[in-house]
């Protein structure tokens, strides 16, 4: 994994890069950047729908890169009539909607049929404005990526695209009564991977993914670990205080689920470790609060209450509580009131939940897949699981139950722990990659009118 550290810079302590025998004034940064986000709207809020952590990835890194002087538009799909074509998120940071089908009741998978009408929609944006308006064009997701594809080709600008999540290895780690993701996917990842200049990789492990499943160049890939709010996510007035405000008993031992509800994040894990728990002590139940925050996501649409009916077999809904999606600012409440944040996931590329909750204090517990094993700390700011064998959580979640100190130690180092990941590191690391992939792209086109 070497290769990637060095391009890039996967660690924090990463230089910045350096281009040797470069064209003077070539290495600028770009001055604007279109970033693609067709089917999740920054503007949606996390945990409802298809939106989670690439809204919050695509916002927050956004507002770091406008911060560093490089202006932003974002492309997405216009879900409402209500809002204005353009709307500006934050200074040198606007939000353009694009109309692409129906705007409600369309589905992730009815998506592709609509990128022909968004392409059309951002191609008339960019024909309203002076010729190289855009220095680059950044997608994310693998429908994003194709719309990306065609502009980037029509502008003579560079393409960088983010997978965030790849349907191979989705597919590789399938939850029980998930739905795989369909072959046009993975045939639409394959050309992308392709076409684009650069590949963001949240992680080393990510990357080697790209190379392994999608024969992608190790050399175009860097990798860039997102970043979390350490403004937003913090420990500020303790758990007491958060518990005080979500009305939540003081002493009470509370595992928290944060996100969307679907199998693929195997929140039923939890619940089924829940009932072991209680199986083995039964006088938890007295003190026990498991909240779940998230809405219905993906296959888990297909049966909505699903998570209630299993909450109901099990014998738990007593200390099961289900909560609706939550604005950032209360979702930070909710991780500070937690003992402990339970990410059970099959597949995830980073896991920003896990980041979050250890900023504010709250250690994990979560699978050890994807880009968690980056984002916790085993041992120290929380603990690692292989698989999803509801008696191991059980038995880590009862360390935590029988012992608050290990709650506030692994809290403190959570904490310290997550102070690595801000979003302005983030962004310098994109910027880099940006300045990269702009340097190659002039060097081909010079060469190629050599």
């Amino acid at each position: 994994m070497s290769q990637y550290v060095s391009r890039l810079g996967s660690n924090r302590m990463a230089p910045r890069l350096r281009f040797p025998g470069a064209f003077p004034g070539s290495h600028r940064k770009p001055r604007r950047i279109a970033m693609l986000s067709v089917h999740t709207s920054p503007l949606h809020q996390p945990g409802t729908g298809d939106a989670g952590g690439m809204n919050v990835y695509i916002v927050e890194l956004a507002k770091r890169l406008a911060a560093i002087n490089i202006e932003v538009e974002i492309f997405t799909r216009a879900t409402t009539g209500a809002l204005p074509p353009a709307v500006e998120l934050a200074p040198g940071v606007l939000v353009r909607h694009v109309d692409a089908g129906p705007y409600e009741g369309l589905a992730k998978e009815d998506l592709p049929a609509q990128l022909c009408a968004f392409t059309h929609g951002v191609m008339q944006a960019w024909a309203g404005q002076r010729p190289g308006y855009y220095d680059l064009v950044h997608s994310h997701y693998w429908l994003s990526g194709h719309v990306g594809w065609l502009a980037a080709e029509r502008w003579g600008v560079p393409l960088v695209h983010a997978m965030h999540t790849m349907a191979k290895v989705k597919n590789a780690a399938l939850a029980e009564g998930d739905t795989p993701e369909p072959a046009a996917r993975v045939i639409g990842e394959t050309q992308i991977v392709s076409a684009a200049d650069r590949l963001i990789a949240n992680t080393a492990g990510e990357a080697d993914e790209l190379v392994r499943f999608y024969e992608a160049d190790a050399a175009a890939v860097a990798v860039v670990h997102p970043g979390v709010n350490l403004e937003r996510f913090r420990p500020a007035d303790g758990r007491a205080a958060a518990r005080a405000r979500l009305g939540l008993p003081q002493d009470a031992f509370v595992p928290l689920f944060a996100g969307r509800i679907q199998p693929l994040k195997a929140p039923d894990v939890l619940l089924r470790a829940v009932a072991v728990l209680l199986d083995r002590d039964p006088s938890l139940r007295s003190r026990m609060v498991v909240p779940v925050v998230g809405g219905p996501s993906g296959s888990g649409l297909a049966k909505p209450e699903g998570l209630q009916k299993l909450a109901a077999r099990l014998g738990i809904t007593d200390v099961v509580r289900f909560h609706p999606p939550v604005g950032q600012d209360q979702l930070a409440d909710w991780f500070r009131a937690a003992s402990v944040l339970v990410m059970p996931s099959y597949s995830e590329s980073f896991g920003l939940v896990a980041i979050e909750a250890q900023a504010a204090g709250t250690p994990v517990v979560a699978a050890a897949v994807g880009g968690l094993p980056v984002a916790v700390r085993d041992g120290a700011s929380g603990f690692l699981i292989p698989g999803h064998d509801p008696q191991a959580y059980a038995q880590q979640l009862a360390r935590f139950a029988e012992s608050p100190e290990l709650v506030t130690r692994m809290g403190a180092t959570a904490a310290a722990h997550a102070q690595g990941f801000g979003w302005g590191t983030a962004a310098s690391a994109t910027a880099d990659v940006y300045t990269a992939a702009l340097h190659e792209h002039r060097r081909r086109v010079r060469v190629h009118h050599g």
